[in-house]
């Protein structure tokens, strides 16, 4: 896959994102690439987080709990979850090049989100060519 993406693509990407996503009432949304660059973010003004460190914690992460779910068989880890006190943290893959980082409060149930978020990543791997 191409990895470069032209603007067009970009403006795509952060309407699905805004339109299918943050009108949900999620606080934020990072795509980025496997290295930990951010292709896109959108947030709801109340981020109080560097959303760069994040951008590399992330990817380092899912690096990290891939090569864990190799070592025991598994060919490949398309989703984490994290639950916290005041903020759940959901990542998922995009095609085999992105990550999408989704972070939500209690008041969003986690199947609802997921299910949002895979409509979402559906519309966002045909941009790509995926």
């Amino acid at each position: 896959m191409n990895l470069s993406l032209g603007s067009e693509q970009l403006d795509k990407i952060e309407n699905i994102l805004q339109s299918d996503l943050m009108g949900l009432g999620i606080h934020c949304i990072v795509l980025l690439d496997m290295a930990g660059n951010i292709i896109a973010d959108l947030d709801d003004g109340k981020v109080k987080f560097d959303v760069y460190s994040l951008a590399a914690l992330a990817a380092g992460n899912f690096g990290a709990v891939s090569t864990m779910a190799q070592m025991i068989g598994e060919e490949e880890i398309v989703l984490l979850f994290y639950k916290g006190k005041k903020e759940n943290i959901y990542f998922s893959k995009v095609s085999t090049d992105f990550l999408l980082i989704t972070i939500f409060g209690h008041d969003l149930s986690l199947g609802f989100t997921r299910l949002k978020v895979a409509e979402a990543i559906e519309k966002i791997e045909k941009i790509l060519g995926a």
